[in-house]
């Protein structure tokens, strides 16, 4: 049963979100989110051009990145303590963590807008800042499509959406060409790991296991398995997977990673593990790509560009 997750440095907490649904009938999820930006084309959203709307918080790596990628970087006026992509973001202000973001600091930065990772501050913050006159924006980013409506969307509130539009062309044509790539070849059973004191894996449902299954691998972690789980090492030495990818990035760990007692672990004897060095495999935003590449690097080398 899935436990509050080892908090990672970079990493947006997993929380329940609801699925953006694919739209019925013959008209692809695509074509809804270009026709969504269609009439943005060519022109900014009058909203974005107010004063107050110049104005933007970002409470996560990921939307803050999102903004740079759109070309909306010079809209930040404060970011979370984590934010560190691109450099030049570490010069604004912080405000805060996820789970403990400062309102009166968000305040005193008079912004119009307030983005972030949906779930870790909870519908408190949402309902104070809106009590204030400002709007805010928590989309959920745990699948790649939800990934892709979060741009298109926070393109067309900050009068980016020809950004947007841009974005979403080369993001669709760089999937197509990795899943090109790794067509042909097997499919290990991969555990993919957030943390190792306590185990935390990426589970089905999370943005996690699509980037893992579009790099070439199978989960280890079977359905039915909540997105982000609590394991114990016993679970692990179960699961048996071909191949453990260790994402804990920033654990102080007293000794090296997967000792000792993990020895037990049959991918640990063999050799099997792989350290994942990219902050890019744990952020749902836009260069979740370079993330699977990352992934592709670790389990198909002979693949990776």
């Amino acid at each position: 049963m899935g436990q509050t997750p080892h908090r990672v440095k970079g990493f947006t907490p997993p929380f329940p979100s609801l699925p953006i649904r694919p739209k019925r009938g013959p008209v692809s999820r695509r074509e809804v989110l270009l026709g969504l930006l269609s009439s943005l084309a060519g022109c900014r959203q009058a909203d974005a051009q107010r004063g107050g709307m110049r104005r933007i918080v970002s409470l996560s790596p990921s939307t803050t990145e999102a903004l740079f990628a759109l070309g909306a970087g010079d809209l930040l006026v404060g970011r979370s303590r984590y934010c560190d992509h691109p450099p030049e973001v570490e010069k604004l202000p912080h405000v805060g963590g996820y789970t403990d973001p400062n309102l009166e600091a968000i305040l005193a930065l008079r912004p119009g807008l307030v983005v972030g990772a949906r779930g870790p501050a909870g519908p408190a913050l949402t309902q104070k800042l809106e009590a204030h006159g400002i709007a805010t924006f928590f989309p959920p980013t745990e699948s790649l499509g939800e990934i892709e409506a979060m741009m298109a969307e926070l393109g067309r509130r900050v009068g980016r959406g020809e950004e947007a539009r841009r974005w979403l062309d080369q993001h669709g044509e760089r999937r197509r060409r990795i899943e090109a790539r790794l067509a042909p070849l097997a499919r290990p059973r991969a555990l993919l790991l957030y943390g190792v004191s306590p185990i935390v894996g990426a589970g089905p449902g999370s943005f996690a296991d699509e980037m893992l299954r579009l790099a070439g691998a199978i989960n280890a972690l079977p359905p039915g398995t909540a997105p982000y789980p609590t394991l114990s090492l016993e679970r692990v030495i179960a699961l048996d997977p071909e191949l453990i990818l260790d994402a804990a990035l920033m654990e102080a760990r007293e000794q090296p990673a997967l000792s000792g007692p993990w020895s037990a672990v049959r991918a640990v004897r063999e050799g099997k593990v792989r350290a994942l060095r990219s902050m890019t495999v744990l952020r749902p935003g836009p260069r979740v790509l370079d993330g699977v590449e990352a992934l592709i690097e670790a389990i198909h080398p002979e693949a990776a560009p």
